[in-house]
């Protein structure tokens, strides 16, 4: 059984805090990768891609409940897959999102918990908490 079988959630993440304090998720480390400039035309085509289909296969929590990414509010909210949402993590291509920040050299790590933080959203195959100070497990 694989590291994200044994645990209700999977976040991957920046190794580092950013300067807020805060570990930014996969689409975050992309994002800021695409607003860099660093992306080359072929690869930022790509990342366009990836994101407009990550739009369409899931909610984006926001859009539900605004508080959940105010940063006065929730300044440290993070979002966490399901592990069972393995047609979601399959469907928005993580190794893409991977494969891209490896090779632009952003470090990421893929962390697993069943109890991430105090939940502040939840739907079929996310959740949003506010972290525990007790660091996950490290895949």
């Amino acid at each position: 059984m694989g590291a994200t079988e044994q645990h209700r959630y999977v976040r991957y993440q920046a190794v580092f805090p950013n300067s807020r304090g805060i570990y930014p998720g996969i689409f975050g480390l992309a994002n800021g990768l695409a607003a860099s400039g660093r992306l080359g035309a072929e690869d930022w085509a790509a990342w366009r891609s990836a994101n407009d289909r990550a739009d369409c296969a899931y909610v984006d929590p926001a859009t539900v409940d605004a508080s959940v990414y105010d940063r006065e509010i929730n300044p440290t909210a993070q979002a966490w897959f399901k592990t069972t949402a393995t047609h979601l993590l399959l469907h928005i291509n993580m190794d893409f999102y991977e494969d891209l920040l490896r090779r632009y050299r952003v470090d990421y790590e893929v962390v697993t918990s069943d109890d991430p933080g105090s939940l502040l959203y939840e739907d079929d195959v996310q959740i949003v908490v506010a972290p525990r100070l007790l660091e996950p497990a490290r895949s």
